[in-house]
């Protein structure tokens, strides 16, 4: 099943509707669909990288409109939907531990998955179910999204086809290096300062 939506995805790419689905793509698997929107952002700026940025800013808003409509299914549908969507996901179980955990450090756990492999869905739909604050989310979203989309976008303009297999292999490896990094010289400086 999932082959056939990674297949349905990427034939997107090559019609004239694909900013259209680009968009579309972008804004549902921030709150369902399990294929990221990468899988036509790549070929679409391998194909015109003059339009990276148009791509990356296209993927970045409907991504975020997506992530809302996340919240709001955590806010007020996450037994009916909410729910199954984490059962999917393997993460239903995780809900009540990071509950606790969300109420500090939510705006992170968005940041994070909004820059790595990590299924977003789970923590827009985690943002909505624990009442994250949506300023946080919205701040967090943005940066992580945006961040994300242009610099995939980016590196395809400048580097082309070699980069489509390094990003393919190694971008949730770099970005969770990134994270990791980035979050441990805040609680450093929290701490040492």
């Amino acid at each position: 099943m999932l082959r056939r939506l990674y297949d349905w995805t990427m034939s997107f790419a090559q019609t004239r509707h694909a900013e259209r689905a680009l968009a579309a793509v972008s804004f549902i698997e921030s709150s369902v669909f399990p294929i990221p929107p990468d899988v036509l952002l790549i070929p679409m700026v391998l194909a015109d990288r003059s339009r990276w940025l148009r791509y990356a800013i296209v993927c970045t808003v409907a991504s975020i409109a997506g992530a809302f409509l996340g919240y709001l299914i955590g806010a007020f549908l996450f037994e009916v939907i909410g729910q199954p969507i984490l059962d999917f996901y393997g993460k239903a179980d995780s809900f009540e531990t990071i509950r606790q955990w969300y109420n500090t450090w939510g705006g992170w756990g968005v940041l994070f998955a909004a820059v790595t492999p990590f299924p977003y869905k789970v923590l827009t739909i985690f943002s909505g179910a624990t009442g994250l604050n949506l300023v946080i989310f919205t701040v967090v979203s943005v940066i992580g999204r945006g961040l994300r989309f242009s610099l995939v976008a980016w590196l395809l303009k400048q580097f082309g086809e070699p980069i489509r297999q390094f990003i393919e292999r190694y971008l949730g490896l770099l970005f969770t290096v990134f994270m990791v990094l980035l979050i441990g010289g805040f609680v450093a400086v929290k701490y040492i300062f």
